[in-house]
């Protein structure tokens, strides 16, 4: 698989990274001894300098604004966030320091997020009588995105910038490259579909009028309309959504917890690390629900998929899903983006359309964005009224979002422009944020400022 090759090669990235960044740290820290200046290395170890401008109408707000309400409805839509667009214009046109607009960030995707789901929860699935939102894959990702958060939040305060800025590089053009690929396979097919329905519209339809895309890919039409509160309540499954809620409250309140306590202490390290079994433990419960079901069907011939993906879920399949959860939870924490950068394009690989594929990405995230917003909260890293502001705007963008790019994909008949929108948003993060972490890297080194990791416990 394409994507098991994708993520080996971020996975050897982000090794090399880590490595230079130790050999970095080693050598100006034998630096500094040389030169017996210990003071100004814990000066240069505990720079967390915080820059929170103040709340006034300028151009700053007004740019800033317009930036975030499309950042919030293209990134909704494909199921991003956004995180990669909003960091750059936090730092550049507002001027906050990068780990208080990391922070922020998370605010603006938690909120976006939200008026995502409502309008999807509004919304029938594409082509069957099913939820458009997957549930179980939202069990079987957001266990380990939830895991990754807290340990790409911990890593947010210890990672230098340049090192973020090169995970950011190979990331973002990794994945928005391979969307686009598979955006413009889509088209053609959607080109070809396009034309025999027009060839049978004065027909008869053939069978259902299917939109097939990699073979697995149904209608753009509903094959009959329900009422709002039909589809509302078929898009509600209430056990499942009182998992993830538990799992999400469980989550909140390790971090409640391990805010009252120093960190680095016994207690601080038990609440860390009892939160890999709980989320291993929900994340085995819906892998091996998923396998005997999958098992069961195979058995007894029925081709039908599980859930949306069209993948077999053997072990292997399950524990790159879960390696795959965990990297883009810790890269969504570390980068302030929502995890969907990994979760929407992988969605895709394993088969799922672009429409379901959106929807349960932003659902996810939703989750996860709240728990890494409960996360810089306690550790005091956003300014509460500016982000209540920028909530507000993202609010608005991802409900509006949602609405005229799903009208505009109904009419064209094109799901592949949700694709093309996902790639779009990867790629442009990619620019603003390798760009502008380049150019302060190049600072930091012409000002011989410190460049390997911060110390941990005096940063939390």
């Amino acid at each position: 698989m394409a994507t098991k090759g994708l993520v080996l090669y971020l996975i050897s990235a982000f090794s090399v990274a880590i490595s230079s960044v130790i050999f970095v740290t080693h050598y100006q820290r034998r630096q500094f001894h040389q030169n017996s200046n210990l003071s100004s290395l814990n000066s240069a170890l505990s720079d967390t300098q915080r820059v929170w401008p103040e709340l006034e109408f300028g151009w700053r707000i007004v740019v800033a604004t317009l930036i975030g309400f499309l950042g919030s409805a293209f990134g909704t839509v494909g199921g991003v966030g956004g995180g990669g667009i909003f960091v750059p214009m936090l730092t550049l046109i507002v001027g906050f320091d990068t780990k208080s607009a990391a922070a922020l960030s998370k605010c603006m995707i938690m909120a976006a997020s939200a008026s995502s789901v409502w309008y999807n929860l509004r919304v029938q699935h594409p082509s069957k009588d099913v939820p458009i939102l997957d549930y179980e894959l939202a069990l079987l990702f957001q266990p380990m995105l939830m895991l990754g958060i807290t340990i790409g939040v911990a890593l947010s305060v210890v990672f230098p910038y340049w090192l973020i800025t090169i995970l950011i590089i190979i990331l973002f053009l990794g994945t928005s490259s391979r969307s686009f690929c598979r955006g413009i396979i889509m088209w053609k097919e959607e080109t070809l579909l396009n034309k025999e329905l027009a060839k049978q519209r004065d027909t008869f339809v053939n069978s259902r009028g299917e939109l097939l895309i990699d073979t697995e890919y149904e209608p753009l039409s509903p094959r009959e309309e329900k009422s709002l509160m039909q589809t509302m309540s078929s898009n509600l499954k209430w056990k499942k959504l009182l998992l993830l809620t538990i799992l999400w409250v469980a989550f909140v309140l390790f971090q409640i917890l391990k805010n009252d306590i120093a960190a680095c202490s016994t207690w601080y390290w038990v609440l860390t690390l009892v939160q890999f079994p709980v989320a291993f433990g929900v994340f085995g419960y819906e892998a091996l629900k998923l396998y005997e079901e999958g098992k069961k069907r195979k058995i007894a011939g029925n081709t039908e998929s599980v859930c949306e993906a069209s993948i077999e879920f053997t072990p292997i399949t399950l524990s790159f899903c879960a390696l795959c959860g965990l990297l883009g939870g810790t890269v969504g924490g570390l980068l302030g983006s929502g995890g969907g950068f990994i979760l929407g394009p992988l969605l895709l690989e394993i088969g799922v359309i672009p429409q379901v594929a959106s929807a349960t990405a932003t659902f996810v995230m939703l989750f996860s964005s709240s728990l890494s917003v409960v996360e810089f909260y306690f550790l005091h890293r956003f300014p509460f009224t500016f982000a209540l502001y920028l909530m507000s705007v993202s609010l608005m963008a991802g409900f509006w979002g949602q609405y005229f790019v799903r009208k505009l994909v109904a009419f064209l008949k094109r799901a592949s422009l949700i694709v093309f929108i996902l790639s779009g948003v990867i790629f442009a993060s990619a620019l603003t944020m390798g760009v502008i972490g380049i150019e302060k890297s190049i600072q930091m080194i012409n000002d011989h400022e410190f460049m390997g990791f911060l110390d941990f416990c005096s940063n939390q």
